[in-house]
């Protein structure tokens, strides 16, 4: 069973309990928080799930914030981690198969539950392509 580290802010709680309910039988969760509803500054979250991957101590990962913009953005700023903010499973699949993304980030104020639950099947179950795309993939950290 594939260990998947989560982590949201305020805003994302909801939904972050909704997916683990939802997939606590196929997969296991490393809740990294927040564990109430309380206002909180989702970098703290993304920096310790981030942090995580970014060393490989986990293969994949889930942040979720309200938008998912300010939870991307911290992600993508460590070495190891391709964070995709992604609003449907076209772009959890794209994602995935061109980009090979670590990192699923969802917007809780723009995606339904159920639309966040197909996101991360798809994410989960998508493999990624290699050829062209890892020549791509292998110039990212050469950007400065």
């Amino acid at each position: 069973m594939l260990e998947i580290l989560i982590a949201s802010d305020h805003a994302g709680f909801e939904l972050k309990k909704k997916i683990i309910l939802e997939f606590e039988k196929r997969h296991k969760f490393l809740d990294l928080g927040p564990f109430t509803i309380d206002s909180v500054d989702y970098p703290d979250f993304a920096k310790k799930l981030s942090d995580n991957i970014d060393k490989n101590k986990f293969e994949k990962g889930v942040l979720i914030c309200g938008s998912g913009i300010g939870m991307s953005m911290v992600a993508n700023r460590f070495k190891n981690v391709r964070a995709a903010l992604c609003l449907n499973n076209e772009m959890a699949k794209l994602a995935r198969q061109h980009n090979n993304a670590n990192v699923l980030v969802l917007g809780s104020r723009l995606i339904s539950v159920e639309e966040a639950i197909k996101c991360l099947i798809v994410f989960l179950e998508t493999k990624f392509e290699s050829g062209r795309h890892q020549a791509r993939l292998d110039k990212f950290n050469l950007v400065r």
